[in-house]
């Protein structure tokens, strides 16, 4: 690819990434707690460890995030039988309801974002997310 493709690519990254955060305006929750939320909610439970491997964050920061989501009753912490040290998050019917509310919410503001898009031109804009989001975690 050229530098002037490259160069506008990278403008459409970034303005694409600034106005996409749908975030707080749409659903109550920041991108990283319904981040979290919906990995839980396809999860029985999971660690910090597991939770930063699987996206590509340090456990520092999953650490502060889970611990937010915690005192909003979002998830709850459950110690670790076997080693004392350690323990899990699992999300809470509380929580679930929630993610289901910010979800949907979510839904209707892509719902009316892609109302004038073909099925065909969304169908193909899904499958290049996907396979531009195989190619990032290459």
């Amino acid at each position: 690819m050229d530098e002037k493709n490259l160069d506008a690519l990278n403008n459409e990254m970034m303005t694409l990434i600034r106005r996409s955060t749908l975030d707080k305006k749409h659903g109550g929750l920041d991108r990283s707690s319904y981040t979290l939320l919906h990995y839980l909610s396809r999860h029985d439970k999971a660690g910090v460890k597991a939770l930063a491997e699987e996206l590509g964050l340090d456990t520092s920061t999953i650490s502060r995030q889970t611990a937010v989501l915690e005192s909003k009753d979002y998830v709850v912490r459950i110690p670790d039988p076997q080693d004392g040290r350690s323990s899990y998050f699992q999300i809470t019917e509380f929580g679930t309801q929630t993610l289901a509310n910010a979800r949907r919410l979510r839904l209707q503001r892509y719902e009316e974002i892609f109302e004038d898009w073909s099925p065909e031109e969304c169908q193909t804009f899904r499958m290049l997310l996907a396979k531009l989001n195989r190619k990032l975690t290459e």
